[in-house]
């Protein structure tokens, strides 16, 4: 099917838009999904839903990179979640090609209720690091968080990077800058993982994919330089922000779609 110019422009100004959300918050697929599935209507959806994932893991891969640059993380733990995840993720999107996923979004739509109201009361959530866990007790939550979310990430996809980030903030105690910049690094694991299998199946359409994933690019890296330059309070602003509109997303789905 042919692809309009006009179309292909203004689908990579969103996933320019996308990835500098998503590299502050996570939450970039709830702009970057709906325009294309808006935009290219005649499309399968399995195929808008695969050609998504090459722009958000370039927009990721780069928003990472800044990260890596400015921020210390633990490498050891970094590969023991990105290894869970990859293959959670993975697991997730073969199980989304058998079953429809519809029936978890009144359950997140709850926990994302939650979610909002404990970040908007806790002033101090996510400022500092509040949690100091014994080794095994954090690679215990480290592997859970990557399995759970990783899977969910495949499976569903929409707010997995603030799910990560509220997980690492909530679970791990991390302060939001570190949860952002871990969480950018499983992300970029899940994405992989769902780029491989869509890749395989023929799915993605490489002429949309590609001008988009370099817009991406360029979003998440301006997006993960300003997080990084202003740290702790913006992000948490910016998450509540991304928190509201996938729970409005979700609410949207849950009673009125359905």
């Amino acid at each position: 099917m042919q692809i309009e110019l006009t179309i292909i422009i203004l689908l990579c100004v969103v996933a320019f838009f996308a990835g500098f959300i998503d590299a502050i918050s996570g939450g970039g697929g709830l702009i970057q999904t709906p325009a294309l599935l808006v935009l290219l209507p005649a499309h399968p959806v399995s195929s808008v839903l695969a050609t998504v994932k090459l722009p958000s893991f370039s927009g990721t891969f780069f928003a990472a990179r800044q990260f890596l640059k400015k921020v210390k993380l633990q490498l050891t733990l970094v590969a023991l979640m990105c290894t869970i995840a990859f293959f959670a993720s993975y697991a997730g999107s073969y199980l989304l090609l058998k079953v429809n996923n519809q029936f978890m979004k009144p359950v997140l739509l709850i926990i994302l209720v939650i979610v909002a109201i404990y970040t908007f009361s806790k002033k101090n959530f996510g400022q500092e690091v509040t949690k100091y866990h014994k080794h095994h007790k954090k690679i215990l939550l480290a592997s859970t968080i990557s399995l759970v979310i990783g899977f969910y990430d495949g499976f569903i996809g929409a707010g997995a990077g603030s799910f990560l980030i509220l997980a690492f903030v909530g679970l791990l105690g991390m302060d939001f800058l570190h949860a952002s910049a871990y969480a950018k690094m499983v992300n970029l694991a899940t994405n992989l993982a769902s780029l491989i299998l869509f890749t395989f199946k023929g799915s993605i359409i490489w002429k949309l994919a590609i001008p988009m994933a370099i817009c991406n690019a360029l979003g998440g890296v301006i997006g993960a330089r300003m997080a990084i330059a202003k740290g702790n309070k913006f992000i948490r602003y910016f998450f509540l922000v991304i928190v509201v509109a996938t729970m409005l997303r979700f609410a949207y789905d849950v009673f009125y779609k359905n």
